[in-house]
């Protein structure tokens, strides 16, 4: 039988991390000996070179640890990429166990979710490459069989529909919008 001194009081806590390293906190983390969860998104993005797939954090800048408080807080704080233990005052509030599970559910052992943009008449959407590239434009058809879209697009000085491959467009919602 463990001792009461033994007994862990194991619960999630939000860290923070340096913008865009994330996910190499959470793997340092799990490293020296903790459970971590760093959330992650990947959606299409136009670029200036056309349409390019990105991966950021769902949650920027933050992760979540499951630790004991009295016993591996400094260890966790001062892991390489963390910068601090969220808290309030004198409040560390930890994270139900059950929110965690939810999420881990949700994404997976990668810890990552694909956002396939669902196009639908009347979405806005914004052309990435091709002759009407960086214009915005409304679905107003799918043609599915195609892989084709007609759009309409204000063009000099008046509305025009265009039948656009799928591929070029990307929906002008946030991507975290989608998820939600």
């Amino acid at each position: 039988m463990k001792q009461p001194s033994e007994i862990l009081h194991l619960a999630w806590f939000c860290l923070r991390s340096q913008r865009k390293h994330e996910h190499i906190a959470a793997a340092r983390l799990r490293e020296i000996g903790f459970e971590a969860f760093s959330p992650r998104i990947r959606f299409k993005r136009p670029t200036r070179r056309g349409i390019s797939w990105v991966t950021e954090a769902l949650f920027p800048t933050y992760l979540f640890a499951r630790l004991d408080w009295h016993r591996s807080m400094r260890q966790a704080q001062h892991a390489s990429g963390v910068i601090s233990i969220v808290h309030f005052g004198d409040k560390w509030p930890t994270i139900p166990d059950a929110e965690i599970a939810g999420l881990q559910q949700h994404f997976g052992n990668a810890e990552l979710h694909i956002i396939e943009p669902e196009l639908a008449p009347g979405d806005e959407v914004k052309i990435a490459s091709g002759a009407f590239e960086g214009l915005t434009a409304v679905i107003g058809r799918l043609m599915p069989s195609q892989e084709r879209v007609m759009v309409l697009l204000e063009f000099v000085g008046r509305q025009t529909s265009v039948e656009v491959d799928k591929a070029i467009l990307v929906s002008e919602k946030s991507p975290r919008q989608t998820l939600l």
